[in-house]
């Protein structure tokens, strides 16, 4: 029988669903077809996999050979499927043992010389072969990315005359090896001087996972505040860091496996458009949103931003995910990010400062604020006003804060609570996990009702202030919500008190 089936993957989002290569050899007048919703670079793979098979000194069959990329409805892209391919001219021209292939996977683009070139979502494909019970083989530009799945059995090959050779048994394929992993150097929440306000606003948000605005001048810190953020969140643990990994390698900008570990700070420019941020194309890839998954997404000058770009923004802030859906296909990708923003207070950025440099009329303040739609302010739970600070505490003598160090065991210990009572952070907390875990006592809900009132909130902000308050009681200890935690956490919505002022 000239026919013979080759097991591989396709890639779809950040999952790698099983594609069955079918090939068939048949009289008629020699030719290749290759069907299956293949795109571009699929149907030129029987160029590039016959000059490779000549070049491997293998027999190239002079008949009708017809290859079906099962299933038919999954469109399929890249130069992934052409080790497959050739594995199923070889088997079923019977030049190789067809048998061999039932407990292997493939993936991979060969050269004109038959080595094996690395693709995109090599860690997703090792993932799903490992749930299919098979061994899946790579090319050695995949091998430590396929490696992080431990649970995943991994042989690397660096031309198709080794894969032939293995699936002989006159050769074994070396075992996929993990790069050693080295840790990253993250800026220290030590450098900050002063700023003890926003010192406290940022480890209040690494502990609970809330979003976070910076508002104040020109050269003030926010920048510097943003990017020790990740230094002082918990360690991701290794689903979740499997998890960014998997949207990395989907991406095609690749993993880098010395730092897998390190959770990711994205900081995109603001004329970044609407798919760069959220994600998309033709064949759906993920966006910044997503490669920040488990993350920091950091999004400067924010009202400088598109506001139909940041718009897009309200669905992962709410769902942590994004879904694109494209006339052929559609794609999920995970976005559970901590998004941290910066503006000026108005266009010349000096609103409200001690120097009184500002000369901005009230209607081009008001219309620089309303850039920014109330909806997506909605969302943040931290409102931070940071003024600029005195000439003496930038000097090389003036005192430094706590390190990273100390502040992330702080932030650790109170993750850990969070963990230990709903299983994910308090920003993340549902409206009814938010009222389990969020209770008051009459006192309390005396005061959140008053601010309600006075500030004229939703019902979406009681409950993002709510779970900040919740997360301040974790750092003092994991006791019920007293006076002190819901008014710090009240003291937060900034914005929602009407102008701008980041003056001390």
């Amino acid at each position: 029988m000239s026919l013979a089936l080759v097991h591989s993957r396709a890639r779809a989002g950040v999952q790698a669903p099983p594609v069955r290569v079918e090939v068939h050899l048949s009289g008629g007048l020699p030719c290749t077809q290759i069907v299956g919703l293949p795109e571009a670079a699929v149907r030129e793979s029987r160029d590039r996999v016959r000059a490779a098979l000549l070049c491997a000194r293998f027999e190239f069959p002079a008949r009708r050979i017809t290859i079906n990329l099962a299933p038919a409805d999954l469109p399929k892209d890249g130069g992934r499927f052409d080790l497959p391919i050739a594995l199923g001219i070889l088997a079923a021209s019977g030049q190789i043992d067809r048998q061999a292939l039932s407990a292997h996977e493939f993936i991979g683009e060969l050269a004109l010389t038959g080595e094996l070139r690395g693709v995109d979502g090599a860690l997703p494909a090792a993932i799903a072969a490992a749930a299919a019970q098979r061994t899946l083989v790579v090319a050695p530009d995949n091998a430590a990315e396929a490696a992080l799945a431990r649970q995943a059995s991994v042989k690397v090959a660096r031309t198709l005359l080794e894969v032939c050779a293995a699936l002989a048994g006159e050769k074994v394929l070396p075992d996929a090896a993990p790069a050693p992993t080295r840790p990253a150097r993250q800026p220290d929440l030590a450098d900050v001087r002063g700023h003890a306000h926003a010192r406290r606003a940022l480890e209040i948000a690494a502990a609970g996972g809330h979003h976070l605005l910076l508002v104040g001048p020109p050269g003030c810190g926010k920048t510097l505040l943003a990017s020790r953020l990740p230094g002082i969140l918990p360690d991701a643990g290794e689903t979740e860091a499997l998890e960014t990994a998997a949207v990395a390698s989907a991406s095609g900008q690749g993993v880098d496996p010395t730092h897998w570990r390190q959770r990711p700070y994205r900081a995109p420019h603001h004329t970044a458009s609407a798919v760069a941020l959220v994600g998309g194309g033709a064949m759906p890839r993920p966006g910044e949103v997503s490669l920040a998954h488990n993350g920091v997404l950091f999004l400067d000058e924010l009202p400088e931003w598109k506001r139909a770009t940041l718009e897009v923004l309200r669905e992962p802030l709410e769902a942590a995910q994004v879904t694109i859906s494209r006339a052929a296909r559609s794609a999920v990708f995970p976005a559970r990010f901590q998004l941290v923003a910066a503006m000026n207070p108005c266009p010349c950025g000096w609103a409200g400062d001690r120097s009184g440099r500002c000369r901005c009329p009230g209607d081009a303040i008001a219309r620089y604020r309303a850039r920014l739609s109330g909806p997506l302010l909605d969302r943040i739970d931290l409102h931070l006003l940071v003024p600029r600070l005195p000439p003496a505490d930038l000097h090389g003598q003036a005192a430094t804060g706590e390190t990273s160090a100390t502040v992330r065991a702080r932030v650790t210990q109170a993750r850990e609570r969070q963990l230990q009572r709903a299983g994910l952070p308090n920003a993340w907390l549902d409206p009814g996990g938010t009222l389990r875990d969020c209770v008051l006592a009459a006192a309390e809900r005396a005061l959140l009702d008053q601010a309600m009132e006075r500030l004229q909130l939703s019902a979406r902000s009681m409950h993002r202030i709510l779970r900040v308050a919740r997360t301040i009681a974790d750092l003092a200890g994991g006791g019920p919500i007293e006076r002190p935690h819901l008014a710090e956490a009240i003291g937060y919505r900034q914005l929602d008190r009407g102008p701008l002022d980041p003056s001390p």
